[in-house]
């Protein structure tokens, strides 16, 4: 008879666990399909080339065949459209264009050659002064005495510093990433183990010589596993097709799975923690929530925490998913080391140290 082996044990609980979360369809949804959604989406977004522009139209009456009106056509920064007169009022409302511009030559030698009256959208007040300038600028490159006269005041100089572009995909994905890790480990583990302790499977477990921890940690690996796969399919994705910056390439792909790792375990402490408080399977879904919703809010998925005021900002630092993004994005762009993070980890692991404690006092095996 072959002796028994807690090794083999749990290659087949593994196995087992792993079928389990191929076949679920809301695991492959949180921890692939919902955060690839918003990559793809802010991918495209911020796939252009990000230059900032000004829509504008020309204003009843504007004679077009100035010199004047011709240059402003050329201006990169002017979108013009092409919105007829009856139409201009409704567009400006629903703000598809900032204002319209009116030029009209002076007949009268003692007036500006031109006049030109910019009407701006009260919801785009914030455009008129950069359409000012816009126009001062272009009048002012159509007069050669003027600018003989600024490069005898000051000679400038302008200097290229040669930087790595920061894409909208850079911030976005970082956060999307930890956030699927975080709602796959807190829903995937809470949903398993109250399962397996509601159909009395960790019961039955007991009449075997499998070890309590092997059912744990089986279930863990497994979990981790479908957690990195689906992590790598991400960064793939975000990398070939939208130009994810991974700085040392293959390299950095390594670091990331590995502090996805460190991530995912800490997240299945607070899985654990709602499977034991849950009453039912229709109370897992709000105690999981309780925990994530905050993170995925506040924990810099979609903006800074800079962003947030001032007296929010060190709430939203200390929470583990804002620790995990950061270093994500440390590690991604600015090519940062293990070591060189090493404050950011070492939060994870307190954070990790308070949840498994937690949870070691919480967790219910039958």
């Amino acid at each position: 008879m072959p002796q028994y082996s807690n090794a083999r044990a749990m290659r087949a609980l593994i196995k087992a666990s792993l079928q389990a979360i191929v076949k679920s369809p809301s695991a492959i949804v949180f921890s692939i399909a919902f955060p690839l959604i918003f990559i793809l989406v802010f991918g495209f977004l911020g796939g252009g080339s990000g230059r900032f522009s000004i829509s504008v139209a020309k204003a009843p009456g504007s004679d077009t065949a100035n010199q004047l009106y011709m240059a402003l056509q050329n201006v990169p920064v002017l979108k013009w459209k092409d919105v007829d007169s009856a139409s201009l009022s409704k567009s400006m409302q629903e703000g598809v264009i900032a204002a319209t511009i009116a030029v009209t030559p002076n007949s009268d030698s003692s007036q500006p050659r031109y006049s030109v009256v910019i009407n701006a959208s009260s919801s785009q007040m914030d455009k008129a002064p950069q359409l000012q300038g816009i126009i001062n600028s272009v009048v002012q490159s159509m007069d050669p005495e003027i600018a003989r006269r600024s490069s005898a005041i000051a000679s400038i100089e302008v200097k290229e510093s040669v930087v790595r572009e920061y894409k909208m995909i850079d911030f976005i994905l970082p956060g999307q990433l930890g956030f699927s890790l975080l709602a796959g480990s807190v829903f995937g583990t809470a949903f398993v183990f109250f399962n397996l302790r509601q159909t009395l499977v960790l019961k039955r477990f007991f009449a075997t010589p499998v070890r309590r921890e092997v059912i744990v940690i089986a279930e863990g690996i497994a979990r981790m596993v479908f957690q990195l796969l689906g992590a790598v399919i991400i960064i793939c994705v975000g990398h070939f097709a939208f130009g994810f910056t991974l700085v040392n390439g293959f390299f950095t792909i390594v670091e990331l799975i590995l502090l996805s790792a460190l991530g995912i375990m800490v997240f299945m402490g607070f899985g654990f923690i709602v499977s034991s408080i849950a009453k039912s399977d229709a109370t897992i879904p709000p105690f999981a929530n309780i925990i994530t919703l905050p993170q995925f809010l506040l924990g810099g998925t979609f903006f800074p925490i800079d962003n947030f005021p001032k007296w929010m900002q060190p709430f939203c630092r200390v929470l583990p998913l804002s620790y995990l993004n950061d270093a994500m994005r440390k590690i991604a762009f600015e090519g940062l080391g293990v070591w060189e993070i090493k404050w950011d980890l070492f939060a994870l692991l307190i954070w990790g140290v308070v949840v498994y404690t937690v949870a070691s006092r919480m967790f219910k095996w039958e």
